[in-house]
């Protein structure tokens, strides 16, 4: 891991929220908890990328998110995430989601594991 990854930093990201990512069960085309969740991860991964070596990568390894608002398919929602502790090859995020009304849609804590790709998965090959 490179110097810069401190507790403070801070990501935003802007997504469009498309068919994939409904909730299947629904009549409705509404936005689905496991697609915001998987954006707030993702938002998580943009937020360390720059600070890992070339052979590291991040896994998560923990989820605690409400979401509290719904969302109609079609409209973005912004994503934030910032860092809240570096300890033991193990990072700590809290997250929020905001959709484009301005109605916080989600809010929680993410925790993420720094892992050795070659160690993580050992055979794999690259490329």
């Amino acid at each position: 891991m490179k110097d810069g990854l401190v507790r403070g930093l801070t990501h935003t990201q802007i997504y469009q929220t498309t068919l994939e990512m409904r909730a299947k069960q629904l009549a409705s085309d509404v936005f689905s908890t496991p697609a915001m969740i998987g954006l707030m991860e993702y938002t998580c991964v943009l937020l360390v990328a720059p600070h890992l070596d070339e052979n590291e990568q991040t896994v998560g390894i923990h989820v605690d998110v409400r979401h509290m608002a719904p969302t109609k398919i079609g409209q973005s929602v912004t994503v934030t995430t910032e860092l809240l502790e570096v300890k033991d090859n193990k990072l700590r995020f809290a997250l929020s989601a905001v959709n484009d009304q301005g109605v916080k849609i989600g809010e929680g804590t993410h925790r993420r594991a720094l892992i050795d790709i070659k160690q993580f998965a050992p055979g794999r090959s690259e490329g």
